[in-house]
């Protein structure tokens, strides 16, 4: 792991510690956290994050500072849902904790499962 991507790591198992159903897996070229067994963020090795939103909210999303098309490669966007947001604009507790906040959101509409 880079130390962009551990120092975005340790963040976010600090905001979510109170999940019940929490656990982290290597994918996406990250470090991704499952809650509800459904991906809501990925941790990236330059520190930005990759993150899992209600298509119907994408374009909304990818208004906010930072946020881009999310891309499996170059030329290859994930589609709609899939935003990566520069970890220039998540430097601040608060500005991370909106995005998890969002993805959470999605996560708990779509699992039905909420804490």
């Amino acid at each position: 792991m880079t130390p962009e991507q551990d120092s975005l790591v340790q963040r976010l198992r600090a905001l979510l510690a109170d999940e019940r159903v929490m656990r982290e897996v290597s994918m996406f070229g990250g470090r991704s956290v499952m809650v509800n067994e459904k991906m809501i963020v990925s941790a990236l090795k330059d520190g930005n994050l990759l993150v899992r939103v209600d298509s119907a909210q994408h374009d909304e999303l990818l208004a906010q500072p930072g946020a881009t098309q999310a891309e499996m490669g170059p030329g290859r966007d994930m589609g709609p849902g899939w935003i990566e947001v520069t970890s220039a604009t998540i430097e601040n507790e608060e500005q991370l904790s909106a995005w998890v906040r969002v993805a959470l959101r999605y996560n708990r509409e779509v699992t039905g499962v909420h804490s």
